[in-house]
């Protein structure tokens, strides 16, 4: 209770620009409250720059509701989806799925080469496009430590394309007149963050916003392989840098250490990288799938969920400046945005393949 009272000033900002958004998202259904919580919080960090950065008034409001409103929100809409459709859901996207995922991991490692982009930066940009965003990218560097530059690189990148993301699938999915779970599927697959992807869901539609949450949490799963895969792949070329405390001990103990060591940062990273919402929505879902909620509970729940999504966007919006893009680099960008491409082409022509579109 004691720390309350610095969250509140945070809390309050989203609140009102979430309220604010939502009112005008009813006004403008085809631009939609997403995309105006998205503008409000960055007009608002552009104004009040200091009192939104970390260590301002705002800062630890706006942080909790980055990191913990939106699994409140996807908790939420779980228990609207019973999970006999989640696991529905599943089945029928895995071949776009994983296939749009190998095509982006193909991608990553030509472009990588092609741009000449160091290994650690490469591989980071790499998962957080074709996985889970900020979620992959956590999880790689439990594993692999990289340099925190490389890491604030990779950070960098990732929420531009993000912002991009939310501003430009929806209107290309009514261009090329996909219907709601299409297009569900398509920004499941290509677009990076949960919140991203559950913003262009919800500007194009209520259903498209449920499916798209499926298919990017069934997405999010890879994450656990993708740790065990850059594990084995940093024991092969061994444990660098050993450290100081090493320095008189032979090198089969020291190989010993340093797999242990390995072993324990790749098993955190895999558990740590299952969001505790992941498995709430699950549990939502397996309580929807009983039919123990009610019908009449399902528009206030999809509304309130819709709110706490415009709630995470402002949040998401105050931290966009010019900065923030400067940091991550032209390299990183171009790479990620090569990448990027490849998994919504690919994601299209697998869609037209299986006849989805």
């Amino acid at each position: 209770m004691c720390c309350l009272p610095r969250f509140l000033p945070g809390l309050a900002l989203v609140a009102g620009l979430a309220t604010v958004a939502t009112l005008a998202g009813r006004a403008a259904p085809m631009i939609g409250a997403p995309v105006f919580a998205l503008v409000a919080g960055a007009l608002a960090g552009l104004a009040r720059r200091r009192s939104v950065d970390e260590d301002g008034v705002f800062g630890p409001g706006l942080a909790v509701t980055r990191q913990r409103v939106l699994g409140l929100a996807i908790v939420l809409l779980g228990l609207g989806l019973p999970f006999g459709a989640v696991l529905t859901v599943g089945r029928q996207t895995a071949v776009v799925l994983i296939g749009t995922v190998v095509a982006g991991a193909v991608a990553a490692v030509v472009v990588g080469r092609m741009l000449a982009l160091d290994r650690e930066s490469a591989t980071l940009v790499a998962v957080g496009t074709t996985i889970c965003g900020a979620s992959a990218i956590a999880a790689a560097t439990a594993v692999m430590k990289p340099d925190r530059e490389r890491v604030a690189y990779a950070l960098g990148t990732i929420f531009v394309f993000n912002v991009l993301a939310v501003l430009i699938f929806p209107p290309l999915g009514r261009m090329l007149g996909m219907s709601e779970e299409a297009f569900g599927l398509w920004a499941g697959t290509a677009i990076n963050d949960t919140s991203s992807v559950l913003a262009a869901g919800a500007i194009f539609g209520p259903a498209a916003a449920q499916f798209a949450v499926i298919v990017k949490l069934v997405r999010s799963l890879l994450i656990v392989p993708m740790c065990v895969g850059l594990h084995l792949g940093r024991r092969g070329a061994g444990n660098p840098g050993g450290g100081q405390h090493d320095a008189g001990r032979p090198d089969s103990e020291r190989r010993s250490a340093g797999q242990a060591v390995d072993e324990t940062d790749a098993r955190r990273a895999a558990w740590r990288v299952v969001p505790l919402f992941v498995v709430l929505f699950v549990a939502a879902s397996v309580i929807a799938g009983f039919g123990l909620v009610p019908e009449s509970w399902s528009e206030p729940l999809g509304a309130v969920s819709a709110w706490l999504i415009a709630a995470v966007l402002a949040a998401i919006g105050t931290s966009l400046s010019w900065q923030r893009i400067r940091t991550a680099g032209m390299r990183p960008l171009v790479f990620g945005g090569a990448i990027g491409l490849v998994l919504a082409v690919s994601c299209l022509a697998l869609q037209q393949v299986t006849g989805w579109l």
